[in-house]
């Protein structure tokens, strides 16, 4: 029972973090119109990095453990903050079907990185359900591209963002062994707010210029989809495979076109909807488990009485 009760609380738990991480598509939309790459990753992490801290002094939780402070770091580094950086400077060099193409490879470079650095297993289940969800993914993406909207260096930053969001997910993984959920996302967003420490003239000199609108909405991305959509998919890793959690993520395409549609009234095509029924598709088939066939009972035939004629 108490295992059932942690996968369902795993499940709600991801489930938590792939709408935040959708939503925050339509708010970067907003907000980078008004702020650079990197000073939009800062201000993002910035404000993550202060609600997250708020949070572990009331529940007053300590330093990490030495033993996940190199998981903690790597993480910080390339998911928190290389990843952010370069997928926003990425999202204005290519048209978003483009991006959501090339970074979709990630959740694939998560389950070869699991396998292979993990030990993770690799279930019929699981990569027919990340075959179902990327082809719905390439299929969104092309349905959202624009002819002539993508660029080398578009590609390229948007592919060094995928793999930089599979290292940081695979090194993060060993960290939750040791160190908890918030721990491990509090110090993890305060390693990325160091890294973009660089952009912080940028972030000051564009916010005095910014409209209201656009700097609610980075805040937005730093309290929500960064503090709580992070912690909430530490939870949930720290009970799962780090392939099955990037599998899960498939199903942040499906949920940008609905979000699309419901806030800024892109109604999507079909193809469009067929891509995003698919990797829904897909992440329930990965998320799914075989069922457990139980053996049918042995009888045992009961011995017969010896009769007369038998030899003794």
């Amino acid at each position: 029972m108490n295992h059932r009760r942690t996968e369902l609380l795993a499940a709600g738990a991801a489930t938590v973090t792939v709408v935040l991480w959708a939503s925050a598509f339509v708010s970067i939309r907003s907000a980078g119109a008004a702020y650079s790459p990197g000073a939009l990753a800062l201000g993002r992490l910035l404000s993550g990095a202060l609600a997250l801290g708020v949070i572990c002094l009331i529940r007053r939780e300590g330093l990490p453990p030495r033993s996940a402070w190199r998981g903690i770091a790597v993480s910080g580094v390339l998911w928190f903050g290389l990843y952010m950086v370069v997928l926003n400077w990425g999202e204005q060099q290519v048209d978003a079907g483009t991006a959501a193409l090339v970074v979709n490879i990630g959740p694939i470079l998560i389950a070869l990185l699991g396998a292979r650095l993990l030990g993770d297993a690799m279930p019929p289940r699981l990569l027919a359900g990340m075959a179902v969800s990327f082809a719905g993914a390439v299929t969104v993406g092309l349905s959202m591209s624009d002819d002539g909207g993508a660029s080398v260096l578009g590609v390229i930053l948007c592919l060094l963002a995928a793999i930089a969001y599979a290292g940081g997910v695979v090194a993060q993984k060993p960290a939750l062994g040791s160190a908890t959920p918030l721990q491990v996302t509090t110090f993890g967003c305060f390693t990325g707010a160091v890294v973009c420490l660089p952009f912080a003239g940028q972030l000051v000199s564009e916010a005095a210029d910014a409209p209201a609108s656009a700097t609610l909405n980075m805040v937005y991305l730093g309290v929500f989809p960064t503090a709580l959509a992070f912690t909430t998919w530490a939870y949930a890793l720290a009970r799962t495979t780090a392939s099955r959690m990037g599998a899960t993520t498939y199903a942040v395409p499906a949920l940008v076109v609905l979000m699309s549609w419901l806030a800024l009234g892109e109604v999507p095509g079909l193809l469009t909807l067929a891509g995003g029924t698919l990797c829904l598709a897909g992440v329930a088939v990965s998320r799914s488990r075989a069922r457990r066939t139980v053996p049918a009972p042995v009888t045992v035939p009961e011995p017969q009485p010896e009769s007369a004629s038998d030899p003794a």
